[in-house]
């Protein structure tokens, strides 16, 4: 039987210069349920879909919260999920204790980065197979990165990741110019509309499914004041669910009055 040579560790390049483990790490990810983040002027907005493995067990978490300011929702191996999440926790509380103040998210980002991209290098070890959104808010205002097994990051205004992602980014392309000038509540429902177009015919987003996270400024052009990050998972999701379907109940009607 014919073996790859070439992907029996991180560190060797295949002679088309791939790296076989780290590309085996990005197809964990695309294997993971959806994550959608979006941003605007003040909130950024995680949006997750929830798994359980089976009937008998419970949904595995999606969305974490990392500190005060900030969260992640993750999309591949929650046990890798798991190690970076606690590494990020770490680096915030020692910022706190060290300087009094909450960590940028831009460095945080940097530092988890740089983490992954040292398995690439050392023999022995394996890339992390989880993709990550990085939802937080700073004194330059809220922000949104994606980080990928490779070590690297993009901030981004809109992004998803994960199982059948491609239809939430045409959702998020086609409505990018709207989410700007958004309120927090309308970037919530554009979240879960992205994560609804997701979904087989046969699903449903419930209080069961769906985990939603939500940090941002206190207020319009508020400097230093900063909304903490929320979590809204089981039944306090229930309200964002029903302005969901009614923003689609009023939408349907708009369109039967204009076909008529």
């Amino acid at each position: 039987m014919f073996r790859n040579n070439y992907d029996n560790d991180a560190v060797t390049f295949s002679p088309q210069g791939r790296i076989f483990q780290v590309e085996y790490a990005q197809e964990a990810v695309k294997q993971g349920s959806v994550v959608v983040g979006l941003v605007n002027k003040t909130h950024t907005v995680l949006v997750g879909l929830k798994r359980n493995a089976e009937e008998l067990s419970s949904y595995q978490k999606k969305i974490i919260e990392i500190d005060s300011h900030m969260g992640i929702a993750i999309a591949g191996l929650a046990s890798d999920a798991r190690v970076l999440s606690n590494f990020m926790k770490q680096q915030c509380l020692g910022s706190r204790m060290t300087y009094g103040r909450a960590i940028p998210v831009d460095r945080i980002v940097s530092q988890i980065a740089d983490r992954a991209q040292t398995n690439t290098q050392h023999y022995g070890k394996r890339p992390y197979g989880v993709g990550l959104l990085v939802a937080g808010v700073d004194e330059a205002g809220p922000h949104l990165f994606e980080f990928q097994p490779s070590g690297m990051t993009h901030e981004m205004v809109a992004c998803a990741i994960g199982a059948r992602s491609q239809m939430a980014r045409t959702y998020l392309e086609r409505h990018l110019d709207e989410f700007a000038n958004c309120t927090r509540d309308e970037l919530v429902t554009h979240g879960l509309r992205a994560l609804k177009e997701t979904l087989s015919q046969d699903k449903e987003l419930t209080v069961e499914n769906t985990s939603v996270g939500v940090v941002g400024l206190a207020g319009e052009g508020a400097k230093g004041k900063f909304e903490s990050f929320k979590l809204y998972d089981g039944q306090t999701i229930a309200p964002l669910l029903e302005t969901l379907e009614q923003s689609e109940a009023e939408e349907g009607k708009e369109t039967m009055e204009v076909d008529s």
